[in-house]
């Protein structure tokens, strides 16, 4: 037997999600600017990118002492990165030479950023109040998940490998990111990274 407010209850839901996903975006590590006496790097209009150490893993996400600042995330491995230019000195790493003062062996965009991840999710009931009048009751959840999404790593000059004086900071994750679908949109001023909730009812007739 069909019963009135069993049907009440369990009609009129409705539910829907939307679900963000992309790689990471592609960056460059450089090399810290040449500034000793000018007769090193030729200073042109390009990036000096830095170059990589053979055998060393690139990635890291363990914190490093005297590097990774207390709130952010480790990213990239320090030592697995060298500057032509001793960023302590100004002038090229192991001396002033032709051999020294060359560009690094990183090309342009080699590395990721972190994956983006973001889930939105809809729920929604209606309620026949008469004829022609109906109650909507709707439920957003932003970031469901609650899942931080960094964006790429702010500090990405290389140091040099072994030296910590040289590396603070550098492949650190220090910020968040979000998508256009947060409660608070682009542009407001507003962080809209972390798990939002909103609850609306609007009356249909």
């Amino acid at each position: 037997m069909h019963s009135p407010r069993l049907g009440y209850a369990l009609n009129g839901w409705q539910v829907s999600s939307t679900i963000f996903w992309h790689s990471g975006i592609p960056f460059s590590v450089l090399s810290t600017p040449y500034s000793a006496n000018g007769n090193g790097i030729v200073q042109g209009a390009g990036p000096q990118f830095a170059s990589l150490v053979p055998g060393v893993r690139v990635y890291e996400r363990r914190s490093i002492p005297g590097v990774s600042q207390p709130g952010t995330i480790q990213w990239l491995n320090p030592d697995a990165f060298t500057s032509s230019v001793d960023p302590s000195t100004g002038a090229c790493y192991g001396g002033e030479s032709a051999q020294n003062c060359q560009f690094g062996n990183l090309g342009r965009n080699s590395l990721r950023g972190p994956d983006f991840v973001w889930t939105d999710f809809c729920l929604t009931k209606s309620f026949n109040l008469r004829e022609h009048a109906k109650l909507r009751l709707e439920t957003q959840f932003f970031n469901l998940f609650n899942h931080p999404n960094f964006g790429l790593p702010s500090m990405v000059l290389a140091g040099i490998p072994g030296k910590l004086s040289t590396q603070t900071e550098f492949g650190a994750l220090t910020y968040t990111v979000s998508p256009p679908t947060g409660l608070l949109g682009v542009g407001l001023g507003g962080d809209s990274s972390p798990r939002m909730i909103a609850f609306q009812a609007r009356l249909e007739f």
